[in-house]
């Protein structure tokens, strides 16, 4: 019986300590887990951090001119926009006309007098033909009054180059008027935006710094705009008008040089 006790008690202090290394090791492991789990939710603090501190990657032109564009509305942007095409493609017609225009009148003056000392007028005729360009047009109105006198030549060639040069500023007013309507335009936005704005601050019923800063912002955006389609067309404009200056000062100048040459070629018959 004692020993049958005694057995009892070993069996007893063997589930005891049993019992107890069971309950370290679940709490060991209960530890370790917890831990795991805040070393987990550190390192995706400190990601996030990295992440955020990184700095973001800067928007290309295209892209920032895109979202501006949607901010300021489609409907008064894109009437602007129109603006800035329209005038862009007449200033693109106009220079590639004069560049096509300008031509060495020096050179042109030699062949007249050439062709006047070798074949008379009718041979100066065919070199203006064959010659383009306005000054051209203008000796040859010239060649074919001089049978009339002198003074019929000079008179030919004063109307037909005003009339050259109502062809060489033709178009021109657009590329003013498209640059005086784009900043208006622009304005006019800015005035409908502003209203917008007062409109959401009433329906707020608090001057919220957020919605007059976005509503401010939206409307500014198209004055900038339209300021910057007239600069552009501006720039075009004065660069057209100092063009066809140079060249109404050549046909004048060349002009003055031609009549002395018919003259001295009257002379000489």
């Amino acid at each position: 019986m004692k020993k049958f006790i005694a057995f009892l008690s070993i069996l007893a202090l063997v589930m005891f300590g049993l019992s107890n290394v069971y309950a370290q090791d679940d709490a060991v492991e209960g530890e370790t887990v917890e831990t795991t789990e805040v070393a987990q939710e550190e390192v995706a603090v400190e990601v996030a951090e990295l992440v955020a501190d990184e700095p973001e990657a800067p928007k290309s032109f295209h892209q920032v001119l895109k979202e501006k564009f949607i901010e300021g509305g489609p409907g008064f942007m894109g009437i602007v926009l129109l603006t800035l095409i329209f005038g862009l493609a007449i200033s693109i017609e106009r220079i590639i006309y004069l560049s096509m225009a300008s031509v060495n009148t020096k050179k042109i003056l030699k062949g007249v007098e050439s062709a006047l000392e070798t074949g008379g007028i009718d041979q100066a005729k065919e070199v203006m033909r064959s010659t383009r360009g306005p000054v051209a047009s203008i000796f040859s109105e010239g060649l074919n009054r001089f049978d009339d006198g002198m003074g019929e030549v000079e008179k030919a060639i004063v109307a037909y180059g005003s009339v050259i040069t109502g062809r060489l500023e033709s178009g021109v007013s657009w590329i003013s008027l498209f640059i005086s309507i784009a900043p208006m335009l622009g304005f006019m936005g800015t005035v409908i935006g502003m209203i917008k704005a007062f409109d959401d601050i009433a329906a707020a019923g608090d001057i919220s710094p957020t919605v007059v800063a976005d509503g401010i912002k939206v409307a500014l955006i198209t004055t900038v705009f339209g300021l910057i389609v007239a600069i552009i067309l501006q720039i075009f404009y004065n660069y057209i008008i100092s063009k066809i200056e140079n060249l109404v000062n050549d046909m004048e100048d060349s002009s003055i040089a031609f009549i002395d040459i018919l003259a001295t070629y009257n002379k000489k018959k």
